[in-house]
């Protein structure tokens, strides 16, 4: 069960956040846990990862580069097993810099970390 999340929480990273600082990788995988522990998500990594739209593309979910790839193992393993503290005090939301989602105006800004903004 703990290989599956980590594994989620890592394809999430490299979907959402390779190209991002470390600080902004940590921050997307908080997410996915802020998420299974708020009541208005499922209660499972895996179940609130296939919910971001890089998971619905229809394009294959297999790692292209290696090397984020592992990074990405290597930042869901920090933050699952506590070696990293949230640094989005709770956000369960989060979008690019560049789109300025509908919903976003409905919440409470909390960070901005590389080219993403998170909220709660």
């Amino acid at each position: 069960m703990i290989a599956e999340m980590l594994t989620c929480i890592a394809l999430n990273v490299y979907y959402e956040a390779r190209s991002e600082p470390l600080e902004g990788q940590y921050a997307v995988a908080h997410v996915v846990l802020n998420r299974v522990a708020s009541p208005r998500f499922p209660d499972d990594a895996c179940t609130v990862v296939k919910q971001f739209s890089w998971y619905c593309d229809g394009k294959s979910d297999t790692p292209k580069e290696k090397r984020a790839s592992l990074y990405s193992q290597l930042v869901a393993h920090k933050v699952v097993h506590g070696y990293v503290k949230d640094n989005t005090d709770g956000s369960i939301y989060y979008h690019a810099n560049y789109v300025r989602p509908f919903w976003s105006k409905h919440y409470d800004h909390t960070v901005t970390l590389g080219s993403h903004l998170f909220y709660k």
